[in-house]
């Protein structure tokens, strides 16, 4: 019996990673099941590329706009999450298809997670009233006592870690790092998975990004950070970090141009870009490699099927 494949396609922004997954979902009458951190909020649907209407009227989109912007999604919660749907897709013999730009989350479904017992409710309440009662300062030296390696590698500032450190020790008496040298759990077995990577030059992506940005204001993008700014959400929330949003805030609240604003979103997003190529060259291992964006390459979407 032939195993069935989980694909995966991976890449940095504005490399046509979306439109690579409809085309095979449509094809393969696949179901495409976000991996991007940002595609969960349903705030920012233009700054994000979140899929259109009309393209989740092509084929089944999942785990996309499903949080609030006051909402702290994570890891381990999309996880979860995204093994619901790969299951609910492989019971019905339907070919899931994840796709994004968020490392951790690609690499946390292909290559396994730290074995970490789930904390219990009463658990993260406790932690929730330490830091209400004292401060986050309070409960950061505390982990420096308790886990300095872990304290080391978080800003003190960083609530929600920080809390999630001390949930762990509190909960398993074992600390983060102690957790994160443990081997990694599988959550489904290596041969499932058929990974895609797109790989263009940096030329050709820089130029992608910034047309699109462009597109991004022409669709609406400042009065959707105006929108997100009535909400008042706290610029730490992952939303607000959101390629774009900071820098049109500044514009809004009459701190630089609009022209100043557009232009240093698009340095921004050709920074993050960057990384996001580093990150998949070193710790992704594809099965198909397109060295250019995709924009409806057929003899690229067939090679895939094909290997199924």
């Amino acid at each position: 019996m032939q195993t069935p494949k989980i694909i995966t396609i991976a890449g940095p922004t504005a490399s046509g990673k979306s439109s690579l997954a409809l085309d095979l979902a449509i094809k393969l009458n696949a179901v495409v099941i976000n991996a991007d951190s940002m595609q969960v909020y349903k705030d920012i649907p233009i700054l994000a590329a979140t899929p259109t209407k009309e393209d989740t009227n092509l084929a089944p989109h999942k785990l996309y706009s499903i949080y609030d912007a006051s909402y702290h999604g994570n890891v381990v919660e999309w996880l979860d999450l995204c093994k619901k749907e790969i299951d609910a897709c492989l019971q019905n013999n339907i070919t899931p298809i994840v796709v994004g730009g968020t490392g951790l989350y690609i690499e946390s479904l292909t290559q396994g997670v730290t074995p970490i017992p789930e904390t219990p409710k009463e658990i993260r309440n406790h932690i929730q009233e330490l830091l209400t009662k004292n401060s986050l300062n309070y409960l950061y030296e505390e982990l420096k006592k308790i886990d300095p390696t872990t304290a080391s590698r978080l800003s003190p500032n960083d609530s929600t870690r920080i809390k999630r450190a001390m949930e762990v020790y509190t909960h398993t008496n074992q600390t983060l790092s102690y957790w994160h040298n443990q081997p990694l759990k599988e959550v489904y077995p290596k041969e499932m998975f058929s990974k895609v990577y797109l790989k263009p030059n940096r030329t050709k992506l820089d130029e992608n990004a910034y047309i699109r940005f462009d597109i991004m204001i022409a669709q609406g993008a400042i009065k959707e950070v105006e929108q997100l700014l009535e909400k008042n959400i706290p610029d730490n929330m992952p939303c607000m970090r959101a390629l774009g949003v900071q820098e049109l805030k500044s514009y809004i609240l009459g701190l630089s141009s609009k022209e100043e604003a557009i232009e240093l979103a698009k340095l921004h997003t050709r920074q993050y870009a960057k990384r996001q190529q580093t990150w998949f060259n070193n710790r992704f291992t594809p099965n198909f490699i397109l060295n250019d964006c995709y924009k409806n390459n057929n003899f690229f979407v067939d090679d895939i099927i094909n290997s199924l």
